[in-house]
């Protein structure tokens, strides 16, 4: 597992000090965890969830105050926060499946607006689109927001063999789905 930076360190000490006074009802505390951490948890889900990224990046600050009183400082806040967002993509997914009746392998697709956007994003979304939720997540969290392996399976809630699985079982489809011109 790699070690972190020094300034690295110093922002997780920051955040637990931050977080303990967001256990004891300090709304300013609380502003400036989500100004740090706000883009990366919706760079997260937007990968995981498409469209519904923004409410559930608002439900998981919503929980991340409900529940700082939990949080004690085992591993980042931000790996604490993502896994919130993480959960909670789970929990609307079982939700909706329950809902609509899909079967267990299958994902409702998700609009997109590729307006404005670079053709090696839309490429980008449309091959992380042909993978698992789970292997996107894994993908995203190791690749995309450099996470350590150890690091994404603690924020997944899996065990590190599972997670390392998910990474190279994710990326070798990706790579089938770009030698073959498109995700199957």
């Amino acid at each position: 597992m790699r070690r972190p930076s020094r300034s690295a360190a110093l922002r997780d000490d920051e955040d637990q000090l931050l977080n303990q006074r967001v256990a004891g009802g300090d709304r300013a505390a609380f502003q400036l965890l989500v100004l740090r951490h706000e883009g990366r948890l919706r760079s997260f889900l937007s990968r995981v969830a498409g469209s519904d990224a923004d409410d559930l990046a608002q439900e998981a600050f919503v929980r991340a105050w409900q529940r700082a009183g939990d949080y004690r400082g085992q591993g980042s806040y931000a790996a604490w926060l993502v896994g919130i967002g993480w959960r909670l993509f789970l929990d609307q997914r079982r939700t909706a499946r329950r809902r609509e009746g899909l079967a267990a392998g299958e994902d409702a697709p998700t609009a997109t607006d590729p307006r404005g956007r670079s053709d090696a994003a839309i490429d980008a979304e449309r091959l992380l689109a042909g993978l698992s939720p789970q292997e996107r997540a894994a993908l995203t969290l190791c690749f995309g927001h450099g996470w350590s392996h150890g690091e994404a399976a603690e924020i997944m809630g899996v065990p590190l063999g599972t997670l390392k699985s998910l990474v190279l079982r994710g990326r070798a489809k990706a790579q089938r789905m770009i030698g073959e011109g498109g995700p199957a």
